[in-house]
């Protein structure tokens, strides 16, 4: 079934073992100074170990002046071979190939992180980060291009497979590369030919220091998505002079700094959508084309390299969700794929449950960038555990706990398991929920978990089960605000989602958080008129900004009305009073009201079991109210432990 994306592949005279790639993530799991610390070298391993034929490292700064973020790794200087040698010792005991990114800011940068100006072909500021760049000399230009060549031998003698040119993204070569952001005369600015030269001098600069034969890859942004940036027939031109230049494979991304919602793309973002880019450059050129972009289902990669759209295929975020994606596929067990369901919440640089804890890590995979403290390792004292609750936290805690030995049982109240994913799953561009909790449900079973499904708990029949640990993850209940009411039907969002509840014709919707939104996204497909009204100064407060765009986008051309501060203090019988900054305001005409408020803890159990059972853990929205990423990761560090 997937004959293609197994076959080996070659990027120069590299064979890979198959096409699968993991690209350049920023992890933030870098250590002070650029370093690579355990952290970081576990984080690869794991990759390496689960099948991937090549892993590209995070972008590596070339040059102080060109640094993105404090955490940054660098490879300026020659104290960090031999950092870079343990990374690449690792990797191939590991069985795997490892390039290094070679990466320059230019004006994607800010001198807080930097100490000085940024530098960039012309003195046009990034949109996004707004510092105003000094315009590189000639011979400014020529040293940077040394920089490169010297930091891609550094690579060579730590023992990289080759290397990658980061000329995506809106970094500096992509920024010679556009019309967009050079606005030069001289032979590195004007037309295409200009523009492309300062790419062409890295190639061939890197070639030079570290021998034709070494592998490079260059990348690049297909479309740069910004007005009057770089368009998918300027890129194929420029493809084709940088094969001619000696690049051995070209790797098509997508996007600059200003066009983040595409660079990084979140659910609302249909998977594959880069692959028209990738498909043209590839009848351009004859060297090996990389795609990437939301492909993080096997049966899309098979079908992107037998088709002949792209020959390697990068899986970004699905690498993070599970490590093991390409040996699960060599071993025809795609069903165990933990997948990606494009949430951005941890992979995009949101902190974890821990204070201490930085660095990307993933919803579905808790143990992504933790693999240095969290393993799944055999108990050596089987316990009978009894968790109650089948939402992800109860899920989680229960496939995991059983993966290490334990004798675990699940009892959940309702007759299907999945607690708030399911109403989160039917929103817009939520669909991929459900198969993480169709994977959750997997893991519970082949590990041996038993379920007990229209199974109410309370504290004696658990005392009669005898458990030696107990897990409550009985989750949380929605708020319902005391708010006098005249008689308009009110009800909550969840119960809209989870269809027990049809609404009506004119909605008005209290909260403007991710449940109101999205539940707003919901009523329009079915041809229903919204408003959303919320108390705080901003609606979506917390929300990745990536998904902001496309749901506020959404809402914006469906006609859905977003009022911030303004507080609900009176419901009518057609709509509500509220009071705003500038005094009271009616809204009328409203057939329904929704909330979407929030939620509070569920805990009916703990009371009652306190002192009864050898060992009592409440973890998830029982807990305190939180996001599904924290009740998922806090379950499984539990289970780890016990």
């Amino acid at each position: 079934m997937f004959t293609n994306v197994l076959k080996k592949g070659k990027i120069g005279n590299l064979e890979l073992k198959n096409r699968f790639i993991m690209p350049a993530m920023g992890s933030s799991h870098g250590e002070e100074g650029g370093k690579i610390g355990n952290e970081l070298l576990e984080y690869y391993a794991a990759r390496a170990r689960g099948g991937f034929g090549l892993i590209i490292t995070e972008f590596t700064c070339v040059d102080l002046a060109g640094k993105a973020m404090p955490s940054q790794l660098m490879i300026h200087s020659d104290e960090f071979i031999p950092e870079f040698k343990k990374l690449t010792e690792r990797i191939h005991q590991e069985g795997g190939k490892i390039f290094l990114q070679l990466q320059h800011s230019g004006r994607q940068t800010i001198s807080h992180f930097t100490g000085g100006q940024p530098v960039a072909p012309s003195p046009v500021p990034c949109p996004v980060n707004r510092d105003l760049p000094k315009e590189l000399t000639v011979e400014e230009i020529r040293d940077i291009i040394a920089k490169f060549g010297e930091a891609a031998l550094r690579a060579q003698k730590a023992g990289f497979d080759g290397v990658e040119i980061h000329g995506a993204h809106g970094y500096l070569p992509a920024q010679f590369l556009s019309s967009y952001s050079n606005k030069r005369a001289d032979e590195y600015g004007g037309d295409i030919i200009g523009r492309t030269r300062f790419a062409v001098e890295l190639i061939q600069e890197i070639k030079k220091k570290c021998g034709r034969n070494y592998p490079l890859i260059f990348r690049i942004s297909g479309e740069e998505r910004v007005e009057s940036g770089r368009t998918i027939q300027e890129t194929v031109i420029i493809a084709k002079i940088l094969e001619k230049a000696g690049a051995d494979a070209i790797h098509v991304s997508t996007g600059v700094y200003a066009s983040m919602p595409y660079m990084v793309a979140p659910a609302n973002v249909p998977n594959g959508f880069n692959l028209d880019a990738a498909a043209a450059v590839k009848k351009a050129v004859n060297i090996p084309v990389i795609a990437v972009g939301r492909i993080n289902d096997p049966l899309m990669a098979e079908e992107v390299v037998a088709s002949g759209i792209a020959d390697f295929v990068a899986l970004g975020r699905a690498s993070l969700a599970d490590p093991e994606f390409p040996n699960k596929v060599k071993e025809n067990r795609p069903e165990d794929i933990s997948p990606c369901v494009g949430c951005l919440t941890r992979c995009n640089g949101m902190p974890g449950i821990d204070p201490n804890d930085h660095g990307v890590s993933c919803m579905i995979n808790p143990f992504c960038g933790h693999e240095h403290f969290m393993k799944i390792t055999p108990t050596k004292e089987p316990k009978k555990i009894a968790v109650i609750g089948g939402g992800p936290a109860g899920l989680e805690a229960a496939w995991v706990a059983a993966a290490r030995g334990h004798q675990v049982t699940l009892w959940e109240k309702d007759g299907k398991l999945g607690g708030q994913m399911i109403p989160a799953s039917i929103p817009p561009y939520k669909h991929e929920l459900a198969r993480a909790l169709k994977y959750y449900i997997r893991m519970c079973y082949k590990y041996g978990v038993e379920i007990r499904l229209n199974s109410e708990a309370d504290a004696a029949n658990i005392l009669a089960a005898n458990p030696e640990i107990v897990i409550l993850a009985t989750g949380g209940v929605p708020l319902t605000p005391d708010i006098p009411n005249d008689g308009i039907p009110v009800v909550q969002a969840v119960d809209i989602l989870n269809g027990k509840v049809m609404a009506g014709q004119k909605v008005l919707i209290v909260g403007g958080g991710l449940v109101g939104l999205e539940t707003a996204e919901y009523l329009l497909t079915q041809m229903r008129q919204a408003t959303v009204v919320e108390m705080l100064e901003k609606a979506g407060e917390g929300l990745n900004p990536n998904i902001q765009y496309f749901v506020f986008k959404t809402l914006k051309e469906g006609g859905v009305k977003i009022d911030t501060n303004t507080k609900v203090v009176k419901f009518t019988k057609d709509g509500a009073i509220c009071s705003t900054p500038q005094g009271e305001t009616r809204y009328s005409g409203y057939d329904m009201v929704v909330l979407a408020v929030g939620a509070k803890a569920y805990n009916p159990l703990e009371e009652k079991l306190k002192s009864k059972v050898k060992s009592l853990h409440v973890i998830g929205d029982a807990k305190k109210q939180r996001r599904i990423v924290d009740a998922v990761e806090e379950a499984a560090r539990l289970a780890v432990q016990l």
